[in-house]
């Protein structure tokens, strides 16, 4: 697991694949952010991802560069960057298209409130 407020960049598919099942074990909330270096809405909407993990602390944050892990984009249906899946013991609940910064945090809310509420 990344240090608490840390964001995990995997460097390969099998690191996310490892990194992504350790998470999924510990039953909190998973925001994936599929980016790319070329693309600038992912490049603006970056350091508030960082923030957000920072301020949600309770929730496990990853970045993943769909050049670089290709096959994990296409796993999961990733069409256009940005894209934000939110997952919780390996289903996902939610995403968000596009750098909605906004919506991204509204479903950060929702999510993380609702693991409080069980």
């Amino acid at each position: 697991m990344a240090a608490q407020g840390e964001v995990i960049v995997p460097a390969n598919a099998s690191e996310f694949t490892e990194r992504l099942k350790l998470a999924n074990e510990s039953k909190k909330l998973i925001v994936i952010d599929f980016t790319a270096t070329w693309c600038p809405p992912c490049r603006m909407i970056a350091p508030i991802f960082v923030e957000y993990a920072k301020k949600f602390v309770d929730v496990v944050f990853f970045k993943v560069d769909v050049d670089e892990l290709q096959a994990v984009a296409k796993e999961f249906e990733v069409e256009a960057m940005p894209t934000f899946v939110y997952m919780r013991e390996g289903v996902v609940i939610d995403k968000v298209v596009g750098a909605a910064k906004e919506e991204i945090q509204a479903k950060l809310e929702q999510h993380s409130a609702a693991v409080a509420a069980v």
